[in-house]
């Protein structure tokens, strides 16, 4: 048997409150993290919480397996551990809804950084533009008209 073929097993052989127990840990775990991204975000912390990026990926993979483990023994946690289970269910929706929050602030700072590397290019390549009339009376635009490279300061 693999690793991880032993660990679905180890996870599926468990007493019924126990599974449901670390998964709801492991569900905390992962709804504190997406918070304090969302938070360090909305602040325009971005280096910090790119710094969380790892344990927030590794705290989702462990949610995800424990999350399978519950769906594979969901028929028996019901009948052993009924309220361990709704409570474990009611957690999860709670993880939705940080989910769905983090998910609109990453995409914010995404448009946010999109626009403002948008704006320095347009000006940038504006000092290149011909600023005079030929003899139509139209201003002519050079064929390149942005910028040609844009150097970013990532120490700011």
């Amino acid at each position: 048997m693999s690793a991880a073929a032993d660990r679905i097993a180890s996870l599926d052989s468990l007493p019924a409150e126990e599974l449901c127990t670390q998964a709801e840990v492991a569900l905390q775990a992962l709804v504190t993290i997406m918070n304090e991204e969302t938070t360090l975000l909305r602040a325009g912390r971005f280096r910090d919480a790119g710094g969380l990026t790892a344990q927030k990926t590794q705290l989702a993979q462990d949610y995800v397996v424990f999350a399978r483990s519950v769906q594979r023994q969901t028929e028996r946690l019901s009948t052993e551990a009924p309220a361990s289970l709704d409570r474990l269910h009611r957690n999860h929706d709670s993880l939705a809804t940080q989910m769905a929050e983090n998910l609109r602030v990453i995409a914010t700072a995404k448009t946010l950084a999109e626009d403002i590397l948008v704006d320095v290019a347009d000006t940038v390549g504006a000092k290149d533009r011909t600023r005079t009339y030929d003899r139509s009376g139209e201003v002519k635009m050079p064929r390149a008209v942005s910028a040609r490279g844009i150097a970013i300061n990532r120490a700011l």
